[in-house]
């Protein structure tokens, strides 16, 4: 296929400084033709169109699926409602609270409890409320304007309830110039809700417990049916509380205050913006191009097409540049909880294949841990990223190569070979000892797209942001599956409270019954757990916790016989 100009020259699209090669999957223009008819007759248009209309397409939650309002224009207020609310201005109406927020932060008029002015910033979510924004924060980290723009400040993020994350998250932290950000759309996620109480413990060690500690430290982004919970927090929810809605899913919400308040915090906001712009960028295109011209669309239509006609299990993202190392994780969450489905939107129990596996690395670190399988195991449709400048290039004494042109040959070849292959033939011509050569074959023909960009930015942050969006979108419209829901999570939150209670019954028994929680395999390696682990009481006696975060600052003096434990634990 790769040796037919008329098709090698016809497989591509380009917008906006965004050119997608797709002449390496394993589809003729007639395939083309064909999933071209397929999006027709599922639709795509219409579902697309009602998307955006804000039309409640997640019909298992009754929600409308709105993350495009999110970076729509000023201009567009008065185009999209939900419920007779119009979105795009409650969009601009809680954007002008975070830029003013985060701009009087960031020039010291909003200072913390005593006095300091704040310079770090602890992000506690998980899942969407998490991986979308660290992705953004990596990438901003090493492009010049952020790196001008983050100088004196830091930002963390505090996603897993293990311990350890919170002592990481807070080594070498001054509370007294440190405002945390929780983010939870419901605020009862159980896991972001644990670190955020052990965040407000934190802070009420070193600083007492006056409810302004809360008030001038810790910031809430949720959605407005949370007020009363960010409320009873201790929070202040008129200056520190940034809300947002039911029609933004978590996987989609890093261009809302999720992702808005602690970006803008580091990096001001105005860099933030240009991210949104990036991201309507490709909306506008999704929106607006032919599909044949679409570049979502056409990686959606290829998703498709590898998965359910082809029977490819798994797909890999393999961005060349070290600032999207966080971009896999990002798609992973996006992806999988997004299509991850058993039913279609009728009710009906799914028979053909949906919802790929997604993992990925940055090149060329992948190409030293999973390449062998790509190139002589099971097949893996790849997504290869890459950009023709780099954020910082270098060009070493006496060598012809620039750094930057030596990990692009890295992204040009790789294709080539997962393509081509090379031959047993080949093998031969070179020597090899003929017991030898299946070993050295390579059969070739394993499908692959190349995206390719001007230069890691913002801006092009933004619109990878969205084009990954839409692509998922596009598979879940032409499946008929609902993109928008994730029960499975919901199912195992559930059962992590059951497991919950029988832990605080066997830690509450004073005569140390065995658990039985009516499955004997969970009876037995909770029992074992329970036997072999530490109550509460015991870890406070016994182990320095937080020891690290205070090493810089003894001076606080905090209570000495609890860490962790504050003075008496409740808002004065």
């Amino acid at each position: 296929l790769l040796k037919e100009p008329v098709r090698c020259n016809a497989m591509y699209a380009e917008h906006d400084g965004v050119y997608l090669d797709y002449s390496r999957q394993r589809a003729t223009l007639d395939t083309i033709d064909l999933l071209m008819d397929l999006a027709e007759k599922q639709d795509l248009k219409g579902k697309i169109d009602a998307m955006v209309r804000g039309e409640k397409i997640n019909f298992t939650e009754d929600r409308a699926v709105l993350h495009t309002a999110l970076r729509a224009g000023r201009d567009e207020i008065g185009t999209t409602f939900v419920d007779g609310v119009d979105v795009v201005e409650e969009v601009y109406d809680v954007l002008d609270r975070v830029k003013f927020f985060t701009n009087a932060i960031r020039s010291g008029d909003i200072t913390g409890y005593t006095g300091k002015r704040i310079r770090n910033i602890v992000s506690v979510g998980i899942g969407g409320s998490y991986l979308g924004p660290e992705f953004l924060h990596e990438c901003l980290k090493t492009e010049p304007e952020g790196i001008n723009s983050a100088l004196g400040y830091s930002l963390r993020f505090l996603s897993n309830v293990d311990p350890v994350d919170v002592e990481r998250t807070c080594a070498d932290l001054d509370p007294e110039e440190t405002l945390i950000v929780i983010v939870s759309k419901t605020f009862t996620t159980a896991e972001t809700m644990l670190n955020a109480r052990t965040m407000r413990q934190w802070l009420w060690d070193f600083m007492g417990n006056d409810k302004d500690v809360v008030r001038k430290h810790v910031v809430a982004c949720a959605s407005v049916s949370a007020t009363d919970k960010v409320a009873a927090f201790g929070i202040d929810t008129e200056n520190y509380f940034f809300r947002f809605w039911d029609w933004v899913g978590g996987r989609y919400s890093v261009c809302s205050a999720a992702g808005a308040v602690p970006i803008s915090l580091l990096y001001g906001y105005d860099l933030f913006e240009k991210f949104l712009r990036g991201a309507q960028s490709i909306d506008k295109h999704f929106l607006k191009a032919p599909f044949r011209e679409n570049i979502p669309v056409l990686m959606g239509l290829l998703g498709v097409w590898n998965m359910s006609f082809l029977k490819y299990s798994a797909r890999t993202a393999l961005p060349y540049a070290e600032a999207l190392l966080k971009l896999p994780a990002h798609i992973q969450q996006l992806d999988m909880e997004s299509n991850g489905k058993r039913a279609t939107k009728a009710g009906i129990e799914i028979d053909y294949p949906v919802g790929e596996i997604d993992f990925g690395e940055p090149g060329t670190n992948g190409q030293h841990s999973f390449f062998q399988l790509l190139h002589m195991g099971q097949t893996v449709p790849c997504d290869f990223i890459g950009f023709v400048q780099s954020q910082h290039d270098l060009c070493i004494d006496d060598e012809a190569l620039s750094s930057h042109d030596e990990l692009m040959a890295n992204f040009f070849a790789q294709p080539d070979a997962l393509a081509n292959g090379k031959a047993a033939d080949e093998v031969r011509a070179e020597g090899v000892s003929e017991d030898l050569v299946i070993h050295r074959t390579f059969h070739g023909n394993r499908p692959s797209s190349s995206i390719l960009l001007p230069r890691l930015t913002a801006y092009a942050a933004g619109q990878l942001l969205s084009i990954y969006e839409h692509r998922t979108a596009v598979q879940g419209f032409i499946w008929d599956i609902n993109s928008f829901d994730q029960w499975g999570v919901e199912l195992g939150k559930k059962l992590a409270i059951d497991v919950k209670e029988h832990l605080l019954d066997a830690r509450s028994d004073p005569e140390n019954r065995p658990v039985d929680t009516g499955s004997p395999a969970t009876s037995r390696i909770l029992n074992y757990y329970v036997d072999n682990s530490r109550a509460c009481e015991e870890i406070q006696s016994t182990n320095p916790f937080t020891s690290i975060t205070r090493k810089t600052h003894r001076e606080h003096c905090p209570p000495a016989s609890s860490d962790l434990g504050g003075n008496s634990g409740k808002l004065s």
